[in-house]
C-alpha cells in the first residue's frame, strides 16, 4: 500500500490541530460576516438592479463555495482510495452535507434574484441547470453511503460516484463562457470594465471569506465528529467480540 501523507496519517495531529482551529475559524468567519453583512446594506443600489443587487453578497459566495466544497469532496476521495485511510474517507463524508447546503442555498438565492430580473422563478439555463446537476450529486452521494449497510463497500462506491461529479465542476464554471446564457458571466475575475463596480467589493470579498471559513471550522467539527463516531463504533465491535 501506497504511504499516507504525514496530514492523513496521524489523526491524532490532526484532532489536536481541529480542537483550536475550528473555534478560531468559527469566530473570524462570524466576524467578517458581520461586517460584510453591515455593507451589504450600506452599499448604494444598482442602477439597474435596485435593491436586488444585496441578493448577490448572499449568491455569488454560496455558489463558489458549493464548486469548492465538491472538489474538497473529490480530492478527499481520490485520497481514500488511492490510500486508504480513514481520515480522508471521513473529510468526503464530512463535505457532502455542508457542500449540498451551499449550493441549495446558491439555487434559492438565484431563484429569488432571478425572478425580479428574468421575471421568472427558474429557467433552464446552463448555468442553472449545471448547478442543480451539481446539487444532485451531493445529494447522490450522500443517499449511495447511507445506502450500503458495509461502510468499506459504501466508501469506494461513494468515491468513485465523487470523481465521476468532478467532471461536472468545469462546466458549472464554464457554461457562461460556452454556452449562449441568461445568467451573467463571471464578475469576480472579469476583465477590466466587466468586474464588479469598486463599491460593491468590499462586501462581496467580506461575505467571500466569511464563507469559507464558516465552511473550514464547519468542515473540521464534522470530521472530528465522524473520527470520534467511528473510534465509538470500534471500541464497540472489540467490546462485543472480547
Amino acid at each position: 500500500m501506497i504511504p499516507a501523507p504525514a496530514f492523513l496519517a496521524n489523526p491524532e495531529r490532526f484532532m489536536a490541530f481541529s480542537r483550536w482551529a475550528a473555534p478560531l475559524l468559527g469566530a473570524l468567519a462570524l466576524a467578517l460576516a458581520v461586517a460584510g453583512l453591515w455593507l451589504t446594506f450600506s452599499v448604494p443600489e444598482d442602477y439597474q438592479q435596485g435593491d436586488t443587487v444585496r441578493i448577490m453578497f448572499i449568491h455569488a459566495p454560496a455558489a463558489q463555495l458549493g464548486l469548492f466544497v465538491y472538489a474538497c469532496l473529490g480530492a478527499a476521495s481520490f485520497l481514500a482510495l488511492v490510500f486508504r485511510h480513514v481520515l480522508a474517507d471521513a473529510a468526503a463524508q464530512a463535505a457532502a452535507p455542508l457542500g449540498a447546503a451551499f449550493t441549495f442555498l446558491a439555487l434559492a438565492t438565484g431563484s429569488l434574484w432571478g425572478q425580479p430580473m428574468w421575471g421568472t422563478w427558474w429557467v433552464w439555463d446552463a448555468r442553472l441547470t449545471s448547478v442543480l446537476v451539481l446539487f444532485l450529486f451531493y445529494v447522490a452521494y450522500m443517499a449511495l453511503r447511507a445506502s450500503l449497510d458495509d461502510e468499506a463497500k459504501a466508501s469506494r462506491a461513494a468515491a468513485i460516484l465523487a470523481l465521476v461529479g468532478l467532471v461536472n465542476l468545469p462546466v458549472v464554471y464554464f457554461s457562461v463562457e460556452w454556452w449562449n446564457t441568461l445568467h451573467q458571466g463571471s464578475s469576480t475575475f472579469a476583465g477590466e470594465g466587466r468586474g464588479l463596480a469598486p463599491v460593491y467589493r468590499p462586501p462581496f470579498y467580506l461575505m467571500s471569506l466569511a464563507y469559507m471559513a464558516a465552511f473550514g471550522s464547519l468542515w473540521l467539527v464534522r470530521i472530528r465528529g465522524e473520527v470520534w463516531r467511528r473510534r465509538a463504533e470500534a471500541a464497540a465491535l472489540r467490546a462485543a467480540r472480547a
